[in-house]
């Protein structure tokens, strides 16, 4: 089964959908994706779909949600006698579990990438790790789960793959950086700096690669809208390694400005 969350919900058996139109069926297939090839116990997928407000009938309701998606499973499978859907939607004791193949869900894809770039760059091999972490970021569609409503487990898991994304991209951009593509990143880092208006490291990325294509001027005007913003927001002057990097480009020092002791 090939299944997308990093966008809209998508899952196909044999090229044919099998995502419920209903809102629980789909948080549910949702969370077993994510979870895939690992038991979702019962408790953990009740309470994504009820949250606190669990009703008597839960145990028939989730069971029932398991037998649409399972039928749904075998109208895909309906050329295959030698597979049942309850070998791709497998009971188990105490919960349930996803059969897939390995690269078939794009979060796990996604994060095998990521982690495959995060080596490349801890290595120093930034082409590389450039390479790879691109190719993970063109993984996502949108907004990962974007069409499903998401209850408190879908929600812990949305935040962190978008931490993830964040970091991945921070990352990626700090590779092309060390391998000089500062006037290719600048256009990027402009926008990324106005729409997380409080992200030191994209103002830092962004500081950096203004002052190596000649823009100081620049690098500083970004520093100002951040300290700005920051002292507005939270009541905050900016971080002593931003700090530094403001005086560095004040001072003219590229050594300093370009190449941090403390880039992850």
């Amino acid at each position: 089964m090939e299944i997308n969350v990093l966008g809209a919900l998508t899952a196909h058996e044999r090229g044919l959908p099998v995502v419920p139109t209903a809102a629980k069926p789909r948080q549910l297939l949702a969370l077993l994706a994510l979870h895939a090839d690992r038991v979702i116990a019962v408790p953990t997928l009740m309470e994504e779909i009820w949250g606190e407000n669990v009703p008597r009938s839960a145990s028939t309701t989730l069971q029932t949600y398991i037998l649409q998606l399972r039928r749904r499973i075998s109208v895909a499978l309906a050329d295959d006698p030698a597979l049942d859907a309850k070998d791709v939607l497998v009971t188990r004791l105490g919960g349930y579990l996803l059969r897939v193949e390995p690269g078939q869900v794009d979060a796990h894809e996604f994060e095998r990438l990521a982690d495959s770039g995060r080596s490349a760059f801890e290595v120093g091999d930034h082409r590389a790790a450039s390479d790879l972490l691109r190719r993970a970021l063109a993984l996502w569609q949108g907004p990962a789960l974007v069409d499903v409503p998401l209850g408190a487990v879908l929600e812990l898991e949305v935040l962190r793959l978008n931490e993830e994304r964040t970091t991945v991209l921070e990352r990626r951009i700090e590779s092309d950086l060390r391998l000089g593509r500062h006037a290719e990143v600048v256009p990027e880092l402009r926008v990324l700096a106005a729409r997380h208006p409080l992200h030191e490291g994209f103002c830092a990325q962004l500081m950096r690669a203004l002052h190596r294509t000649g823009g100081s001027w620049r690098a500083l005007e970004a520093y100002q809208k951040l300290r700005s913003s920051l002292v507005r927001e939270l009541g905050l002057e900016p971080s002593a390694v931003l700090q530094e990097l403001q005086q560095a480009v004040l001072a003219g020092d590229p050594d300093h400005a370009l190449h941090p002791a403390s880039a992850d």
